[in-house]
């Protein structure tokens, strides 16, 4: 069981990246899968927003051609979208209180991660090095690996 991040979402997306062909071929072979593995609807809203957007990518992709990318996705077998639960507010407040150095741009990290927590899974696939501030996870980089 694993969470995958937005941005292995966006280099399996954008041709241009260096990082292009090895989150393709993880995303793939994910996709083919039939254990578990999972998104967060914020993971998929960044994505959106990301690939669409014209300042971060030099050829973004219109939101249906983004939207086709995360619905393939969804019809993936083992793929779910985590939704938090009634213990997500006792989740949060215990992260808010083991890790009050949190702020800014961290925070959606913050979301993903008090999902994962709510629900048990401990892996996240991520190119992020700030998820190392989450001492309940473990990030594995399908680059580096």
């Amino acid at each position: 069981m694993f969470v995958v991040d937005t941005n292995i979402l966006i280099y399996a997306t954008d041709r241009r990246s260096p990082f292009h062909d090895g989150c393709r071929v993880s995303l793939e072979r994910w996709r083919r899968q039939t254990g578990p593995w999972y998104l967060t609807w914020g993971i998929v809203y960044e994505y959106l927003r990301v690939v669409t957007h014209p300042r971060v990518l030099a050829r973004p992709l219109s939101l249906a051609q983004a939207w086709s990318f995360i619905d393939s996705l969804l019809a993936s077998p083992g793929m779910e979208v985590l939704l938090p639960t009634i213990r997500h507010v006792d989740v949060l407040r215990q992260i808010v209180h083991e890790l009050p150095q949190l702020s800014g741009n961290i925070m959606h990290d913050a979301e993903t991660a008090t999902l994962m927590h709510e629900h048990g899974i401990k892996v996240i696939i991520s190119r992020d090095v700030h998820f190392h501030r989450f001492p309940f996870l473990e990030r594995r980089d399908p680059i580096d690996s």
